[in-house]
């Protein structure tokens, strides 16, 4: 039986319609890992190159659990690696890392400004690793290679972006919320933090931040008088959620969406970073990778929002008799104090400094956020599966 040639082209083309509507549309990835008071997040790109900023610290247990997200991302190689600062919660957990799976590319801000820093033979080791792959020492206006985005460096080596990212909504525009800003005390902050490298990435219309432990007194660098980068979609916390960064003139200027905590139960969800994160124009949910304890009642995201719980008889127990927790006081969590100084951080203070390990050694769960190029995007919460879908902003 013979078809006539206009109704063969019509289901020729109906065919291919149909076909190209089937098809799933490519998404960003991006994996929020629990190293517990360190930091790790891998990005894979819509054509499935991979990037992990920081490796958490030393030892098995975060390498462990880094592979266990690569594995489940589908991840063969790493493509681009960008360390933000040389502190062993964020970079510790790399010579371990570099055994388990081949790393094409290095991203740092170049020397190390702490010789405490320089523990166990780390440079040493980085320099033999970067050499059997290539490096990059970030500045800020750098774009990263990065298949089906567009990666910018905003911030590195104490400097930061000063020009608008071309195309970026909001950029170039001055930040009304620099108003008001006030210094604090950073004598007691460690100089390579403001270091770090920060970058800002873009999947068509969607936009997140990371921008390493980068500190509360040189956000204005960045964002003030003019906000270079514009508003996004997704923020990172700055330095675990703790009050050493998190300023109203970096949050409220960007002016996200939806806020993920890279915390542990004892470091990040300072009561100021919850506030100044709540009281941000647009801020619709905030994730946590854990139920903070500085957070107390009040200031913790609902359950469904967060990665890792405590059981209710140690919650109760934190509630009622509040332990020491990592980067809390005047300067470190609490909101700035108005009387005279409050002395030195709390005993628990160097265990944090340290990587903020906590007792948790079950499953580790991540947050996991899938973006579409219309500005779209879905967060899920592995724990218990929980999703939400944040549309498109108009």
């Amino acid at each position: 039986m013979k078809f006539p040639s206009a109704w063969l082209f019509a289901f020729v083309i109906t065919a291919g319609t149909v076909n190209a509507q089937s098809k799933p549309e490519k998404t960003l990835d991006i994996y929020f890992i629990d190293v517990e008071g360190g930091h790790s997040t891998l990005y894979v790109s819509p054509a499935g190159e991979a990037m992990l900023i920081d490796t958490g610290s030393p030892g098995p247990r975060d390498a462990d659990r880094i592979m266990d997200v690569i594995k489940a991302a589908g991840v063969t190689q790493i493509d681009q690696m960008i360390l933000t600062h040389y502190h062993g919660d964020h970079v510790g957990g790399l010579e371990e890392l570099a055994k388990r799976i081949p790393i094409k590319h290095y991203i740092d801000h170049g020397p190390s400004i702490e010789e405490k820093e320089q523990v166990a033979g780390f440079q040493k080791m980085y320099a033999e690793l970067h050499a059997k792959a290539t490096r990059m020492v970030a500045k800020p206006g750098d774009k990263i290679p990065f298949a089906g985005t567009s990666v910018v460096v905003v911030t590195s080596a104490g400097k930061a972006l000063k020009t608008p990212i071309a195309g970026a909504p909001g950029a170039g525009k001055p930040n009304p919320a620099c108003t008001g800003f006030t210094p604090r005390d950073e004598s007691h902050v460690d100089p390579d933090n403001p270091q770090s490298v920060g970058i800002v990435m873009a999947y068509g219309r969607f936009r997140t931040v990371n921008l390493g432990d980068f500190t509360w007194n040189v956000e204005p660098e960045l964002m003030c008088p003019n906000n270079p980068i514009g508003t996004v979609d997704l923020y990172l916390t700055s330095h675990h959620g703790i009050d050493q960064s998190g300023s109203a003139a970096l949050v409220h200027g960007l002016q996200p969406r939806v806020a993920i905590m890279h915390n542990s139960t004892r470091k990040g969800g300072a009561v100021q970073t919850m506030q100044v994160l709540h009281s941000s124009p647009g801020l619709e949910d905030v994730w946590q990778l854990h139920w903070a304890y500085a957070a107390g009642l009040e200031q913790n995201s609902p359950g469904l929002f967060i990665a890792n719980v405590e059981d209710s008889a140690t919650i109760a127990n934190v509630l009622t008799n509040p332990p020491p927790t990592f980067g809390q006081g005047r300067g470190f969590g609490l909101a700035p104090s108005t009387g005279p100084a409050a002395g030195p951080p709390p005993a628990a203070a160097p265990a944090g400094r340290a990587g903020g390990r906590g007792a948790h050694t079950g499953p580790a769960f991540w947050i996991k956020v899938s973006a579409k190029p219309d500005g779209s995007f879905t967060v899920t919460n592995t724990r218990n599966s929980f999703s939400k879908t944040y549309a498109a902003r108009k």
